[in-house]
């Protein structure tokens, strides 16, 4: 490299093969980064004469009143609640907001996380994306000072406040009512296995079954988290010799389309099959029969998170450890679709 070029974090992770975000933290002694990792990557930086670029690091701690917002699909009733409710704090607050929408898709998520960086936003409250199992992006804003409140769909790789429903309770909920009412196999739609909320909820589940000592095996745990997939899939397990008298599903939309198929199949809901979703929105409201299901309070999830990020904008309780989860408590809504 010639002498006179400054040398950047990036030149240093290229040559080190590791990432800026590892070299960023090294260089700032941060013990998440093993020891070794750290002398190594500081000897470099001395012997290449690596200087910290002072205007990228006023551009970073210059505080803006603008705070970023992801949310994963705006079309689920659950997620325009969270916004809502931390559209309504933040307006009060004097702080203005960017909305992206990932679109359930980890590359979308990425570029946002980049461009808040670029418009220098002051927080970030962000949800999951499906298929997002890497989280250097995130660990990329906590390296730029810039905090994150997750809610929902939680990250545990990086050391942030995040926001929940309690899924366990209101999953567990859901399927005892369902026992009691007369369900004796009950099959459990899920999204995908690596999202918190989906253990969650599958935990709960499978505590209610073997609390009422209800059989159960890994065959009624299907991977279906939309109306689409539930349409496609629940035809031949309603025409199967075993067939379910119950199903819970991970959403609302996925228990309608579970209505939709056992409709087609001139079952009776519920006396033949009941159904319970998870949500409580729009189309838990208008489905015929109405959808028994459970209710998150999202917009209360927003206002937790919304509030959780400005105390820490504020520096308020500047002592204060970051408090892990807070948890927004459900309660099953019984409607028509259950006994």
């Amino acid at each position: 490299m010639n002498n006179k070029t400054q040398i950047t974090i990036k030149d240093i992770a290229k040559a080190l093969n590791v990432s800026p975000s590892t070299v960023s933290r090294a260089l700032k002694n941060n013990p998440d980064i093993s020891e070794e990792t750290r002398n190594t990557i500081n000897k470099y930086a001395r012997e290449h004469n690596y200087k910290p670029n002072e205007m990228a690091m006023n551009l970073r701690t210059s505080r803006s009143n603008t705070i970023g917002v992801i949310i994963p699909q705006f079309v689920h009733h659950f997620f325009s609640c969270v916004l809502d409710g931390i559209e309504e704090v933040a307006s009060k607050a004097g702080y203005n907001i960017i909305i992206a929408q990932s679109n359930e898709e980890y590359s979308r998520e990425v570029k946002i996380v980049h461009s808040f960086l670029a418009a220098r936003v002051c927080g970030v409250i962000t949800s999951l994306a499906k298929d997002t199992s890497r989280y250097e992006h995130y660990q990329e804003l906590l390296d730029n000072n810039i905090p994150i409140v997750f809610y929902d769909r939680i990250c545990t790789g990086v050391n942030t406040e995040r926001v929940v429903v309690d899924d366990y309770a209101g999953a567990f909920a859901a399927v005892e009512y369902m026992i009691q009412t007369g369900c004796k196999r009950i099959l459990f739609y899920s999204a995908p296995l690596h999202l918190e909320i989906s253990k969650n909820r599958k935990n709960g589940y499978l505590d209610a079954m073997r609390r009422y000592k209800v059989p159960v095996d890994d065959s009624m745990i299907k991977i279906c988290d939309t109306r689409e997939q539930a349409i496609a899939i629940t035809p031949a397990i309603l025409e199967s010799a075993n067939r379910p008298d119950g199903f819970f599903a991970i959403n609302d939309e996925t228990a309608s389309g579970i209505l939709y198929s056992c409709k087609l199949a001139n079952l009776k809901i519920p006396e033949d099959v009941s159904i319970c979703g998870f949500s409580d929105g729009i189309i838990a409201q208008t489905t015929d029969p109405k959808l028994t299901t459970v209710e998150q309070h999202g917009k209360e999830v927003g206002e937790s998170a919304i509030h959780l990020l400005i105390d820490r904008l504020e520096n308020k309780n500047p002592e204060e450890k970051r408090s892990g989860n807070r948890i927004v408590k459900t309660n099953l809504v019984v409607r028509g679709t259950t006994k």
